[in-house]
């Protein structure tokens, strides 16, 4: 049962301090204060209304809140979210668009497995459902996961990812954003040597880090410094009675946010501050800029302790994909494969997470994939969320990505022809 007293711990905290926002949202709001024209007592409101949200928020998977999307006719078109295939740690989901002739791009978002759902990809996914049929990875949460449906490490979600292309089939294209990016290469090029039939049309490879040595990050600085064996001992945690996965080892989602929140604390001091006071002057809605951030940004879900640890020590420390000894279920994976596949690599010149040069690295891993497949990008003054997401995604890169795709269609292998043997 180790590590299980700080699991409920942190829960604990949260809950007290959900509990206390409610308390104080009450108290400020309650009549029998109304009376006094003190804006304390409005103050004191405002303060627990952002504090309930905040912390209630923390363990709440966010809706897709993709209802509709505007077809070439004019008319809104409903959207319904399909499961695809079902498996116990994520699921392939399709935004399936109702009465809409069938679009002949299909794309397949790779949605990081990092402490956010792949909720977090929602715009990425509006802006694209438009111009072609989307699926995406729909990671589930490991503290929801019963011990019963074992293990789940990195050669696991890349055999994960297999099977979803060959779902889907070989007029697929891939486009694989941040912590996926050398995992959606290694299934690309697992596939390549075991069922070449079943690789994707494409691969956009967005801010991910196949080479973390190539350019220098505190991300990579910090998986440099620490031991595997610190790493075990501050991280991971295992889940309390509370859930279905009581008693899997896990690095918890609000020790994840914890980590995220230190590295930006000022500016998410000061957003909250000032959230507080537009709610204190009647100013705040549901859905404003900070609502909309904060609930997707504080909806944080755990991770199996297999899978941040392999992560940590297999891509980051001992480089298995850079230096292309990667391996998949007893096979070597070799990048150098891929023969076929056109594979397009994207990078922002601020990206404080992936820096470029970490994921142009994999073009020099095509070693049997011919120039004219390879292409790359590096969007000046993008950071690494905006190359997915952000202002320069919609304006620059998504019409680059298009572009790419539409350029490297599927072509169907021929078929060989049978040796002709002598007789005698």
């Amino acid at each position: 049962m180790k590590y299980m007293a700080t699991y409920d711990l942190m829960e604990s905290m949260r809950l007290t301090n959900q509990w206390l926002g409610a308390t104080a949202k009450a108290l400020g709001s309650h009549p029998m204060v109304a009376m006094t024209p003190n804006p304390m007592f409005r103050m004191l409101s405002a303060w627990g209304d952002v504090t309930e949200r905040a912390f209630g928020r923390m363990v709440v998977k966010p809706d897709w809140n993709i209802h509709s999307v505007v077809g070439e006719d004019g008319r809104d078109h409903l959207v319904n979210v399909n499961q695809i295939v079902e498996k116990p740690f994520g699921d392939l989901i399709h935004f399936s668009v109702l009465d809409r002739p069938e679009k002949s791009r299909k794309i397949l978002l790779v949605a990081p497995m990092s402490g956010h759902y792949s909720t977090l990809l929602r715009s990425t996914v509006a802006s694209l459902l438009p111009d072609a049929e989307v699926y995406i990875t729909d990671w589930h949460n490991a503290r929801n996961i019963p011990v019963s449906d074992g293990k789940f490490d990195i050669e696991d979600y890349t055999l994960y990812l297999v099977d979803f292309m060959r779902e889907l089939g070989p007029d697929t294209h891939v486009i694989a954003i941040c912590q996926p990016a050398p995992l959606a290469l290694a299934a690309t090029a697992y596939l390549a040597a075991e069922d070449p039939d079943a690789q994707p049309a494409s691969l956009t490879l967005i801010g991910g880090p196949i080479d973390p040595d190539a350019a220098a990050t505190d991300v990579t600085d910090f998986g440099r410094r620490i031991t595997m064996g610190q790493l075990e001992e501050t991280a991971i945690q295992r889940v309390g009675f509370k859930y279905e996965g009581v008693g899997r080892m896990v690095y918890p989602g609000l020790l994840q946010l914890a980590s995220f929140v230190s590295m930006n604390s000022d500016r998410h001091s000061r957003a909250f501050s000032e959230q507080i006071m537009r709610t204190a002057k009647g100013d705040a809605t549901d859905y404003d800029h900070h609502n909309r951030f904060y609930d997707e940004y504080l909806a944080v879900m755990d991770m199996t302790a297999e899978f941040y640890l392999s992560t940590v020590e297999r891509i980051f420390k001992n480089r298995e994909i850079a230096d292309n000894k990667f391996v998949v279920a007893g096979r070597v994976v070799d990048i150098a494969s891929i023969s076929t596949v056109a594979v397009k690599t994207v990078e922002g010149t601020h990206d404080d997470i992936s820096a470029p040069g970490q994921c142009i690295a994999a073009l020099d891993l095509l070693t049997g994939l011919p120039e004219e497949k390879k292409a790359s990008h590096v969007e000046p003054g993008a950071g690494h969320y905006g190359i997915f997401a952000g202002k320069s995604w919609r304006n620059n890169i998504r019409p680059l990505v298009l572009d790419f795709i539409d350029a490297n269609p599927r072509v169907k292998p021929q078929a060989r022809k049978p040796k002709l043997v002598k007789a005698g």
